[in-house]
C-alpha cells in the first residue's frame, strides 16, 4: 500500500489548465443540448415539435458514437505523444466544430444540407470529447500527489458543470433580452460563436502546461511504438470491461439529470422554458460545488463507498424522483427534486475519472480510460435523451425511469465487487513513498 504524502501541495496550475479547457470543451458540447429547442426547426421541416427534437437528439447521439473513435485515436496520441499534446489537440477540434454550427445554413435556404453540416460538426465534437475526457482525467490524476487525487480529479466534473452553467446562463440571458422569434431565427448561434472564441484562449493556456512526471518517466523507459496500443490495452481486459460497467449507470443518470432535465421539466412537467432553465441552472450550480467535497471525501474513505452510495440511490430513487418531477408545479418543488437526483449522482461524477485512471498503468492509461468510457457513453449517455423522448413519444414515458434504474443496478453490482483504487501508485517515486515535489 502506498504511503500518502500529506505535505505535498495541490498543483493548482495543473488543475486550472486541465479544467478550464475541459470547461470550454463541455460548454460547446452542452450548448447543443440546451439550445436544441430553439434551432431544431432551423434544420428540419416544420411540423411536430417532438419529431424535430427527436431529429436533433439523434444527431446529438451520433456525436457520442464518434467518441469511441476519438477515445482510441486521441487516447493513443496521449499515451504516445503526451497528455499536454492531446489536451491542445482536443480543444482545436472543439473550436472548429463550434464554428461550423454557428455558420450552418438553415433548412429553408439549402434544405437538408444544413443538417449535414450540423452532423459533421457533431462528429468533430464527438472525436474531440472522446479524447478530452481521457486526456483531462489522466493529466489531473498524474499531476496530483497521492492523497489529493480524488479532490483534484473532481474538478473535471466541476469544469464540465461550469461549462453547462455557462451555456444555461447564456440561454437565460438571451431568453430575457431577445424575443422568442429572434432566438429561433438567429439568437441560438451566439453561444456557438462564443465557444469557438473561448477555445482559442484555452489553446494558449494549455500550451504552457508541463508534462506529468509519470508520463515523462515511462517515455524515458519505452519507445512510442510500445505505448497506447490496442494490444497493450487488451492485456488489461478485466479493467476494460470494468470501466464500461461502472460507467453504464453513472453516465446515464448524469445525462438524465443534466442535459435532459430542462427539456423534461418543459415538455413533461409543463413548466415554462424560462423557469425550467433557471431550475437547471440553480441545481447545477449547487451540484458543481459538491464535487470537490465528495472528491476530498474519497481521499479519506476510499472511492468504493461513494460509488456504492450512488448505485443504491440511483437504483432505488430514480423512479420515484422522475415521477415526482413529472408532476411538479412550481420552481421550489422542481429545484428540490432536481437537487435530490444530482446529490445522488455526485457519488459517481466526483470520482469516476480518478477511479478509471488509477486502474491502468502509465503506458496505456489514457487509452484505457478513453476507449471503454467512450463506448459506455455512446451506448448509454449519448442515447439517454433520444431514448427518453422515444418513450415519451410512444406514450410510456415511465419506462425510461425503469431503464435508468436498471442500468444503475448493473453498475452497483460492479461497485460492490471491484477493488479499491485510492492507494494505487502511478510512478516509481510513489512506489518508493518518496516526497512528491510540486511540478506545476
Amino acid at each position: 500500500m502506498t504511503t500518502v504524502n500529506k505535505t505535498a501541495r495541490t498543483p493548482w496550475r495543473a488543475i486550472l489548465g486541465g479544467s478550464v479547457g475541459n470547461m470550454v470543451e463541455w460548454y460547446d458540447w452542452f450548448v447543443y443540448a440546451s439550445f436544441a429547442t430553439y434551432f431544431a426547426a432551423s434544420f428540419f421541416p416544420k411540423g411536430n415539435p417532438t419529431a424535430q427534437l427527436l431529429n436533433t437528439a439523434g444527431i446529438f447521439a451520433v456525436g457520442f458514437f464518434m467518441r469511441p473513435i476519438g477515445g482510441w485515436l486521441l487516447g493513443r496520441f496521449a499515451d504516445r505523444r503526451g497528455r499536454k499534446a492531446a489536451l491542445t489537440a482536443t480543444v482545436m477540434l472543439m473550436s472548429g466544430s463550434a464554428l461550423l454550427i454557428a455558420i450552418a445554413p438553415t433548412y429553408e435556404s439549402v434544405g437538408y444540407f444544413g443538417a449535414v453540416v450540423l452532423l459533421v460538426a457533431r462528429l468533430m465534437q464527438g472525436l474531440s470529447v472522446g479524447g478530452e475526457y481521457a486526456a483531462s482525467a489522466t493529466y489531473l490524476t498524474e499531476a496530483t500527489p497521492p492523497g489529493k487525487r480524488g479532490f483534484a480529479s473532481s474538478f473535471q466534473y466541476v469544469s464540465m458543470t461550469a461549462g453547462q452553467l455557462l451555456g444555461l446562463g447564456l440561454q437565460i440571458i438571451l431568453q430575457r433580452t431577445m424575443s422568442e422569434e429572434a432566438l429561433h431565427s438567429y439568437g441560438w448561434r451566439i453561444p456557438f460563436i462564443i465557444g469557438a472564441l473561448g477555445a482559442a484562449v484555452v489553446f494558449w493556456l494549455r500550451r504552457n502546461l508541463m508534462e506529468t512526471e509519470a508520463y515523462d518517466e515511462k517515455a524515458a523507459e519505452t519507445g512510442a511504438q510500445q505505448r497506447g496500443t490496442l494490444r497493450a490495452l487488451l492485456q488489461h481486459k478485466r479493467e476494460f470491461v470494468l470501466v464500461i460497467a461502472l460507467t453504464m449507470g453513472g453516465t446515464l443518470a448524469y445525462y438524465t439529470y443534466t442535459t435532459y432535465l430542462t427539456k423534461y421539466l418543459s415538455n413533461t412537467a409543463g413548466l415554462p422554458k424560462t423557469t425550467a432553465s433557471v431550475v437547471s441552472f440553480c441545481a447545477l450550480f449547487i451540484f458543481m460545488l459538491l464535487q470537490p467535497l465528495a472528491g476530498a471525501l474519497s481521499d479519506r474513505i476510499g472511492r468504493r463507498p461513494l460509488l456504492i452510495a450512488f448505485g443504491i440511490g440511483a437504483t432505488l430513487g430514480t423512479v420515484p424522483l422522475m415521477t415526482a418531477l413529472s408532476n411538479v408545479e412550481d420552481f421550489a418543488g422542481a429545484l428540490l427534486l432536481s437537487l435530490a437526483g444530482l446529490v445522488i449522482v455526485t457519488g459517481y461524477t466526483s470520482i469516476n475519472a480518478v477511479v478509471k485512471a488509477e486502474m491502468f498503468p502509465t503506458h496505456v492509461r489514457a487509452l484505457g480510460v478513453a476507449l471503454p468510457y467512450a463506448i459506455a457513453n455512446a451506448l448509454f449517455g449519448g442515447t439517454a435523451e433520444y431514448v427518453a423522448l422515444w418513450f415519451k413519444d410512444s406514450g410510456i414515458e415511465s419506462g425510461f425511469y425503469w431503464y435508468v434504474a436498471g442500468c444503475a443496478a448493473v453498475s452497483l453490482v460492479v461497485y460492490v465487487f471491484m477493488r479499491e483504487t485510492r492507494d494505487a501508485a502511478l510512478s516509481r517515486r510513489e512506489e518508493a513513498a518518496e516526497p512528491v515535489p510540486e511540478r506545476v
